[in-house]
């Protein structure tokens, strides 16, 4: 990414980690265009970052999938207190 693609409060993602945010400044050092993102507070080379349509929208699609895993463990307790409840503590099998 060239550093006339880069403009403070875009939203954009360094493709090795995922990691995405929103640019919050953009400096120069030693002739080389870095950019902070507001997530990490980090400075990633322009070349490194590619712009995201929607930042929010990855956002929203994590914080729904964290809800299903959280009803999904909550699930999964249940069942498995339900699952000891049934054990009637008779040792079968062992030597």
């Amino acid at each position: 990414m060239e550093a006339a693609e880069i403009a403070v409060g875009m939203t954009a993602r360094y493709s090795r980690t995922g990691t995405a945010g929103r640019v919050e400044r953009i400096e120069v050092i030693e002739g080389k265009t870095f950019a902070e993102l507001d997530t990490t507070g980090l400075l990633y080379r322009a070349d490194t970052i590619e712009p995201v349509a929607s930042l929010e929208q990855k956002r929203t699609g994590k914080k729904d999938d964290l809800k299903e895993l959280v009803r999904k463990e909550q699930e999964f307790d249940r069942d498995l207190g339900d699952a000891w409840k049934q054990i009637d503590n008779a040792c079968e099998g062992g030597g």
